[in-house]
């Protein structure tokens, strides 16, 4: 049976130990947790509805905001939270005007996080 999208979180990170860690936290909280280890992976499962989604801006192949930049020319749009280990003034406002309202340095704090994910679903 497939999942309830209104509970799922989407990772992307390439970074497999961030990955693992955020799945682990959002799973004790009780959220299903989809991971992708690049943009390109995102991108490639059709079948993947996620509530939000929770995205590395510093990947190869395709940053976060370049894979932002995709999602929003989509209808239903998709609530986003930007981790990344530099937030620059231009990453922070590029990533405003992509709709995605906020940003966290990696490590992202555990409650902003959490915050970001209860408040969309």
């Amino acid at each position: 049976m497939p999942e309830n999208p209104a509970r799922v979180v989407a990772v992307v990170d390439d970074d497999q130990a961030v990955l693992e860690s955020l799945k682990f936290l959002l799973e004790v909280v009780g959220y299903k947790v989809m991971t992708y280890a690049s943009a390109q992976a995102f991108l490639d499962d059709r079948t993947s509805k996620p509530a939000c989604l929770i995205l590395d801006q510093h990947m190869p192949g395709m940053t976060g905001l370049e894979l932002a930049q995709k999602l929003h020319k989509e209808p239903a749009g998709i609530p986003i939270l930007l981790i990344t280990g530099s937030p620059s003034p231009a990453i922070v406002t590029r990533a405003a005007s992509l709709g995605i309202t906020k940003v966290l340095e990696k490590p992202p704090d555990e409650s902003d996080l959490l915050n970001f994910v209860s408040a969309h679903l």
